[in-house]
């Protein structure tokens, strides 16, 4: 028998491994979990199983086809808008000749954020008892924008709540990318990934009520959002600049901010700071300094060893610029340093919120001249402090993609020294490359400008529907191939212990649970697990 740690990724072998042959790999100060040797192959029409590390096994907790328990009629299904219905008055999930080759629009659940309520929340049936263990979710495409809230221990007639398409104020609530809980506040926080969009809170019980923060934290195309131990709130922005020229390499055109509110759980008031990076002259560097292709500051920011110090600088304050809706890309510009499509952040577990990781997605496209050099693969950056609030730091670069680790989005501890990265590759990259997205394990005491690799710990597959938009350009309406997203590991604590990087995760164990969905097709969320007995 191995040690409880030693068996922190270890158990039954999952369905569908293949025939191909499994290395264990070690991580240093970690458990051992065996990697799975090649990505899954693209081509027309095949739709492979998702393959994971024989250690874990994962379990649909909601597909797209889940009824929620309470019905509209713009919204019946729990990844589906009834804009294409059968003659039976569903959805059509999967395009016929019925209805001429259309499908209905499928709305991607995006990021998780998992909550333990002991007392419960109220749901859409006042005589039903809902558990205290929720997924929430926004939803990234279709008409109206929504946040559902799976109930982890109801049964299937009350699994999946509709919890509001409307704001506070009867708008029509946008298409949701990330999400969060605040802890001071008591509010979920909600990103659209959409310039001109809002920035929501939201209540966790049936009704939610959601209201536009935009005023405070302003709009952008925010993804990535996180609190620190402070009450500040650290966002990620994904925007693709324009290309450089002829090529398909893009300008960096989005950036990292934090919102320090007046007092932590205000988002009403307080400053919006944008993230500044100084080469080695100190001199900032700017969306203009890295406008030529492979400039100087790019190839030094993507260079193993190099340290750059960074400063905070403020671009809004509601006690001087009051609380109208702004857009910070705009304040950001000339001012911050954008990088390329920066998708995601977490801070490290037990560095009291001084160490953030976050990745860029890059150019996803094997063509980019600056794959190798710039970050159009992928890069990982580690931004430390001394302290959540400090005004200064540095920068450095963790990890440089390839062409089989490229397009990194969503982002999880699994242990203290153990974070996952999860590919979005888009399906250009998928085909150049002949490999879906997979799933990775990195070792932050590791080393990777030494040649190291991360551990994948998941093939990601393509179900029917999904393969079957790939090859129909998704009826002019949805994705093709299926996404990783979502990737969470969280015990559901509530209270300012349960940030992400307050408490060390244990990935698997006691009240650790780990969560991603497959977005696009079926758009299951998966619970990932180690089988007991």
């Amino acid at each position: 028998m191995r040690s409880r740690n030693s068996r922190l990724l270890a158990a039954c072998v999952v369905a569908v491994l293949g025939a191909a042959t499994y290395a264990v790999v070690a991580t240093a100060g970690g458990p051992s979990l065996t990697s799975v040797p090649s990505a899954n192959t693209k081509s027309l029409g095949y739709a492979p199983a998702s393959v994971l590390s024989p250690e874990l096994q994962q379990t649909v907790v909601a597909q797209g086809s889940t009824k929620v328990e309470n019905p509209t009629a713009a919204i019946s299904y729990y990844g589906y808008d009834n804009d294409t219905l059968n003659a039976a008055g569903q959805p059509e999930m999967v395009a016929s000749t019925a209805t001429g080759g259309q499908e209905a629009h499928k709305t991607e659940p995006d990021k998780n954020t998992y909550l333990v309520f002991k007392n419960g929340l109220a749901g859409f049936d006042a005589n039903y008892d809902y558990g205290s263990h929720f997924l929430f979710q926004g939803h990234e495409t279709g008409s109206p924008g929504y946040i559902t809230r799976i109930n982890l221990d109801a049964d299937p007639a009350h699994r999946v709540t509709v919890l509001a398409t409307q704001d506070d104020q009867g708008n029509a609530i946008a298409d949701i990318d990330g999400s969060t809980w605040d802890p001071w506040a008591q509010r979920l926080l909600f990103t659209t990934e959409n310039t001109g969009a809002p920035t929501y809170s939201a209540t966790p019980g049936y009704p939610s009520t959601v209201h536009d923060v935009s005023g405070a934290l302003g709009r952008g195309g925010y993804e990535g959002i996180q609190d620190d131990g402070d009450g500040n709130i650290w966002i990620v922005e994904d925007i693709g600049g324009a290309n450089k020229g002829a090529t398909k390499a893009r300008i960096p055109h989005s950036y990292v901010y934090r919102y320090v509110p007046a007092k932590p759980g205000d988002l009403a008031n307080g400053r919006l700071q944008v993230l500044q990076v100084k080469n080695g002259s100190g001199q900032v560097i700017t969306e203009a300094s890295q406008t030529p292709l492979m400039s100087a500051d790019q190839l030094a920011l993507h260079t193993y060893g190099s340290v750059f110090d960074t400063k905070w600088v403020t671009i809004h304050d509601t006690a001087v610029n009051g609380n109208a809706p702004f857009i910070a890309n705009t304040l950001a510009s000339g001012v911050g340093t954008p990088f390329k499509r920066p998708e995601n952040g977490q801070f490290q577990p037990g560095s009291h919120f001084r160490t953030f990781f976050f990745d860029e997605t890059g150019d996803t496209n094997a063509t980019s001249p600056e794959n190798d050099c710039c970050g159009g693969w992928t890069g990982v950056f580690k931004l430390t402090q001394s302290d959540p609030s400090a005004s200064t730091g540095r920068l450095t670069i963790f990890y440089k993609g390839d062409q089989a680790h490229a397009g990194f989005d969503n982002v999880a501890f699994f242990t203290k020294d153990q974070i996952s990265f999860v590919e979005d590759a888009g399906d250009t990259l998928h085909g150049q490359r002949n490999a879906l997205d997979s799933g990775f394990l990195f070792d932050v005491t590791t080393d990777y400008s030494t040649g190291a690799q991360p551990i994948r710990w998941l093939a990601e597959g393509r179900d029917a529907s999904a393969t079957l938009d790939a090859d129909n350009a998704g009826f002019g309406k949805n994705e093709g191939d299926n996404e990783i997203t979502g990737i969470h590991v969280s015990n559901g604590d509530t209270g300012k212990d349960g940030i992400l990087g307050a408490k060390n995760p244990d990935a698997f164990h006691g009240d650790w649970r780990v969560f991603y969905t497959q977005q696009h097709g079926d758009n299951p969320t998966y619970e990932v697990t180690e089988p007991k007995g």
